[in-house]
């Protein structure tokens, strides 16, 4: 068995998001809750990660959209080791750049992005035209998190406003993921 945990972004993701939609398709998945989906705490949010994952009874895949892959990479920088074991494997869809011009105020506590390679296997999502990182700056994530990247053309930030409900297509990025680790993810 796998457990599948999903992370959402900077408030939540509502009931047309793909996040929502994959936790209602996929076994035994659950929603990592935050106290606060408007103003974001990176310590906090951290932390609600790590108690989720201690009390997984199963390996656990991360599911992970915008603020939440920064959640997973800092976590991931952190977190003890016999904690980090306990991750397969982490789908980090449209990362949201910390960092850059212009970023909400409400976002910035969450930098600097680590850039430790994640240690378990992950794979980027991002699209070449993200309001929330430039594809220069997903690439390089991808090389500091060693994690495969796949580019979406034209896709926005993969959620709800950029036309991702379903998503079913998503679920070929999820099935990729754990097929080169011989893994059922999907």
């Amino acid at each position: 068995m796998t457990r599948y945990l999903i992370l959402p972004g900077w408030q939540g993701s509502g009931p047309d998001h793909w996040q929502t939609h994959w936790q209602r398709l996929l076994p035994d998945t659950h929603r990592v809750e935050q106290d606060d989906w408007q103003r974001p705490d990176p310590q906090l949010w951290v932390a609600a990660l790590d108690r989720a994952i201690a009390q997984a009874n199963a390996p656990v895949v991360l599911i992970a959209h915008s603020l939440g892959c920064v959640t997973v990479a800092r976590w991931a920088a952190s977190a003890p080791v016999a904690r980090r074991q306990r991750v397969l494997a982490a789908l980090l869809v449209a990362p949201a750049d910390v960092e850059r011009p212009g970023c909400p105020a409400e976002l910035v506590g969450f930098a600097p992005l680590p850039q430790e390679p994640l240690p378990f296997r992950s794979r980027i999502v991002t699209s070449d035209n993200d309001h929330a990182i430039s594809l220069a700056r997903a690439e390089a994530l991808a090389r500091d998190w060693d994690s495969d990247l796949d580019i979406l053309p034209g896709a926005g930030h993969i959620n709800t406003r950029s036309g991702h409900r379903q998503w079913e297509e998503g679920l070929i990025h999820l099935a990729k993921l754990g097929s080169s680790q011989g893994l059922h993810v999907a």
